[in-house]
């Protein structure tokens, strides 16, 4: 940047598939896009009815938000998410979930020399966020696989289950073992859980909650819980999250973001507290998923693409097989524009990600109708 301001961030990796996008338009049917990942079904009524009761908000909205949000997010951990014991003041709306991602440790007070860990393959915000912060960002799925200069350095541990891209669950046990290695160290375990309620087969009826007895061993102490109600409510656009866990970090994460004016907005605030309490719409937009997967898998594999994790959220992730086994993520990307389909490139998340894509399921049964005609070809 001219006079030497700005950060000097690396350029936004989407950008690298606009030729890709402009190859599948081509196609006579025009494109069909399961790239981002963005929500295109209906956002529930009922919701839409709360914003637009909610729309006279003609003061500042609260950052902890009203005591009726706060419960209605303590109430449904409780009911959703096997999380008992939690109070109104250990919770807090966020505007989204990913910008709670990117600022977190720059909140935490995290900085020079300090380590955040996330996982190998790994939504790219959780680098962008220790960046941000000063502090260095290590893809490690184990603590243990960390040498002890670093582990000594470790203040934040990113963990994602479900996760994007993968959809590989954690076992109770596995995230239980990372929170008590965090512990020794004195770090804090921010679990980004955004896609809980989208778990299929084994995890069909729900997945560890880092919050959760079994997994923090009754005590939020160094822990947090971030969601979002973007995928399981269709409310991407609204940006409407919250996070749960230790009350000290929750207050001083409060404190941080009054000063930087960190409000969701009023309207949101009274949309969030209606569709937390409502699990029906949920279920409608779980089993719409769910049939397009059913339909997307088969095709995928026709297509030489082996499928992995995948076990909940909204991606396949998977790699080429067969005939197609050396090709790289970009080929891939091409094969996929070639049929009028833009998929997302593995290499986005890591190098672990290199020769895998990430295939969304959202688009309209129209578009997932197309994607599977053209798979086929």
């Amino acid at each position: 940047m001219a006079g030497g301001f700005g950060l000097e961030l690396p350029a936004y990796p989407w950008e690298a598939v606009a030729p890709y996008a402009e190859r599948a338009g081509q196609h006579p049917g025009g494109i069909v896009d399961l790239s981002v990942g963005t929500p295109v079904d209906p956002t529930p009524q009922l919701i839409q009815d709360a914003l637009r009761a909610a729309t006279d908000a003609h003061g500042y909205p609260t950052t902890q938000g009203p005591a009726a949000l706060r419960q209605a997010i303590v109430d449904w951990f409780a009911r959703r998410r096997g999380v008992p014991g939690l109070s109104v003041n250990e919770v807090l709306p966020t505007i989204g979930s990913k910008e709670l991602v990117a600022w977190l440790p720059l909140l935490l007070g995290l900085g020079h020399g300090d380590v955040v860990v996330r996982p190998q393959v790994a939504y790219p915000t959780y680098d962008m966020g220790a960046v941000f912060a000063g502090a260095t960002p290590v893809a490690a799925d184990s603590l243990d696989e960390l040498d002890a200069e670093t582990r000594d350095r470790v203040k934040l541990v990113w963990l994602n289950s479900p996760g994007n891209p993968t959809g590989e669950v954690l076992s109770a046990a596995a995230m239980a073992q990372t929170v008590a290695r965090a512990r020794e160290l004195g770090a804090v375990v921010a679990s980004d859980e955004c896609y809980a309620e989208l778990s299929w087969g084994e995890w069909e009826d729900g997945v560890p909650c880092v919050l959760s007895p079994e997994v923090s061993g009754g005590s939020f102490e160094n822990l947090l819980a971030v969601y979002s109600l973007s995928k399981q409510s269709n409310l991407a656009g609204y940006r409407a999250a919250f996070l749960a866990g230790d009350g000290s970090l929750v207050a001083n994460l409060l404190n941080s973001r009054k000063h930087a004016g960190m409000m969701v907005p009023w309207p949101v605030q009274e949309a969030m507290r209606v569709a937390l309490g409502d699990d029906a719409h949920v279920q409608r937009q779980k089993d719409r998923y769910r049939k397009r997967r059913e339909l997307l898998r088969p095709a995928l594999q026709a297509f030489g693409l082996q499928i992995e994790g995948s076990e909940a959220g909204l991606y396949f992730w998977a790699k080429p097989a067969g005939d197609f086994a050396a090709d790289d993520s970009w080929t891939t990307m091409a094969r996929f524009a070639d049929r009028g389909i833009l998929v997302g490139p593995g290499v986005f998340y890591g190098e672990a990600g290199n020769g895998f894509v990430r295939i969304a399921l959202t688009g309209t049964d129209e578009r997932i109708d197309a994607a599977v005609e053209r798979l086929q070809v």
